[in-house]
């Protein structure tokens, strides 16, 4: 069949068309049905299925790691719990307001039975954290290094926390045959602050 024979091909009766002819059109009408299909249903389809795959995958991730937590749930919460009383017994270590005087005195009382003379012992403006305040103390003391020691030791054991800072110990005198010091320091304990203090305060609003 030569070129000549294709423009002979009558349009309206493609039944008299030579087999091979038939075929070569049959398979420009799959090519083209194929084209239009994918073209218009399955591109989209596949898209679709790219996006489901990417969720399926996120959803087995988060599925992943919540199976994981579930799996430790027993174990946090039981650290949990130890945090709890671990932070109850911490927080008896700390005088509420009401008993701040009283640890005061304790402190004093400490110094005076270490045999020491207190020159200075001066209780400054407390600072406020989150939901604690320290106050900070001036002390200025005499005695020797053995009543210090005692001093450290006695305020150590006290039942509530009171830490001490910016120590300076120096001789009190050139000539003092007893040998006495000078021992200025800050000491600082601690108080709850209650749920009035440690809520941040209201801005007042502007009219």
């Amino acid at each position: 069949m030569d070129l000549s024979e294709l423009n002979e091909l009558d349009i309206n009766n493609v039944g008299s068309w030579p087999l091979p002819v038939k075929m070569v059109l049959v398979v420009i009408i799959c090519i083209l049905v194929a084209g239009g299909a994918y073209w218009f249903d399955t591109q989209d389809q596949i898209a679709q299925l790219d996006k489901i795959g990417a969720e399926e995958k996120g959803l087995k991730d988060t599925l992943r790691i919540k199976a994981k937590k579930a799996a430790n749930l027993d174990k946090l919460k039981q650290q949990l719990e130890e945090m709890r009383v671990s932070f109850k017994k911490l927080s008896r270590q700390l005088p509420n307001k009401t008993e701040v005087a009283a640890l005061l005195v304790d402190i004093s009382q400490t110094g005076l039975a270490s045999g020491l003379e207190f020159e200075l012992f001066k209780p400054l403006a407390e600072n406020r954290k989150d939901f604690y305040a320290d106050l900070p103390i001036e002390i200025r003391v005499k005695g020797s290094y053995h009543e210090f020691g005692n001093f450290v030791s006695g305020i150590a054991a006290l039942p509530r926390i009171v830490t001490l800072h910016n120590i300076n110990i120096s001789p009190l005198q050139k000539n003092d045959a007893q040998g006495k010091l000078m021992m200025s320091a800050t000491a600082k304990t601690y108080r709850y602050l209650d749920e009035e203090e440690s809520s941040p305060q209201k801005k007042p609003k502007r009219r």
